[in-house]
């Protein structure tokens, strides 16, 4: 004999749970403190009674339940506790929607919503069943579903703790479907995800062109963005602020700012002594006019000691060709 509280509406037992049996046993129950009575409305099989379900109201499961089971001379009598013995309905109208945070939602209606705890199994792709932990609230959240894999949710109720918990869940609901190669017609909302997603793609594709076609027309937004390279461009007319002082040396004593004529040196050829002597001068003047820069040699004038290096040279050449 096996009894168990059907949503917290009626009491419904059975004898079937090792076959159905050959003959019709009558039944008849109570609660304590009360008459017994008859069975009601049988559960038959092919004609046989297996079962009996009787009228009950919510508080009467915290009390001691007798049953009694009679064919012809045999009686069976058995005592219940109904405390954990409730089996509710399965949670109904089973939907699931896109949120707007890109997750996955489903939602469930529940026939008596107080006291009632859920666990939800969810499969993807038809894999194994992944069960959640045991929880309140009638919607459950699947995280940034994929919009290629196809999501079927089931759950279930029970009793929770604070009401006196029961050991029994109901059964598991209809299946909603959501995702890729979908046919299950529970809620149309489950072909929004792979829209939504073309749709975040293509925002995408033109914001992402939008703002190359910025950069490219706006230099600066560009410079702003990409910093040009430096550029080795000397942006100081001054030749002075190329270098680096170092502490024995003042800066104000280097003068960049000057300007000299070019001036092309050459080697000067002796004067021989027949040439001296068809001079008609005593005193031979060699010029250079080779060149930008004219200089005269004095061969027998005094030496100025405060002429160039090379003039005292050449002068003292001539003299020694002279006095020969």
């Amino acid at each position: 004999m096996k009894c168990l509280v059907i949503n917290l509406e009626n009491v419904r037992c059975t004898w079937n749970s090792q076959g159905t049996p050959d003959v019709n046993y009558n039944f008849s129950s109570r609660f304590i403190n009360e008459n017994e009575r008859s069975c009601a409305e049988y559960l038959t099989d092919n004609g046989t009674n297996i079962g009996c379900k009787r009228p009950y109201t919510k508080l009467q499961r915290f009390d001691a339940f007798y049953t009694t089971l009679r064919y012809g001379g045999e009686t069976y009598v058995k005592k219940h506790d109904l405390k954990g013995k409730v089996m509710l309905n399965p949670p109904t109208n089973l939907t699931v929607k896109n949120g707007s945070d890109f997750n996955l939602w489903f939602y469930w209606n529940q026939t008596d919503k107080q006291c009632v705890e859920y666990q939800v199994r969810v499969r993807i792709n038809n894999s194994s069943w992944e069960s959640s932990p045991v929880y309140l609230g009638q919607s459950y959240c699947q995280n940034l579903p994929s919009s290629t894999a196809r999501y079927e949710l089931q759950v279930r109720s029970r009793i929770e703790r604070s009401c006196g918990e029961s050991e029994v869940w109901s059964d598991w609901s209809e299946p909603v479907v959501w995702g890729f190669n979908n046919t299950t017609d529970t809620n149309k909302g489950h072909e929004a995800m792979p829209v939504w997603t073309a749709v975040l793609y293509v925002a995408a594709a033109i914001t992402l062109l939008l703002l190359v076609m910025i950069l490219l027309h706006n230099e600066r937004i560009k410079i702003i963005l990409i910093p040009p390279l430096p550029k080795p461009v000397l942006n100081s007319s001054d030749v002075e602020d190329w270098f680096h002082f170092s502490k024995g040396l003042i800066k104000e004593g280097f003068n960049a700012n000057f300007s000299e004529r070019a001036c092309t040196v050459r080697e000067y050829q002796p004067v021989s002594r027949s040439d001296s002597n068809s001079s008609d001068s005593s005193v031979l003047t060699t010029t250079t006019d080779q060149t930008d820069c004219s200089i005269a040699i004095a061969v027998n004038e005094p030496e100025d000691t405060s002429a160039p290096f090379y003039t005292h040279v050449i002068a003292s050449e001539e003299g020694q060709q002279v006095s020969a």
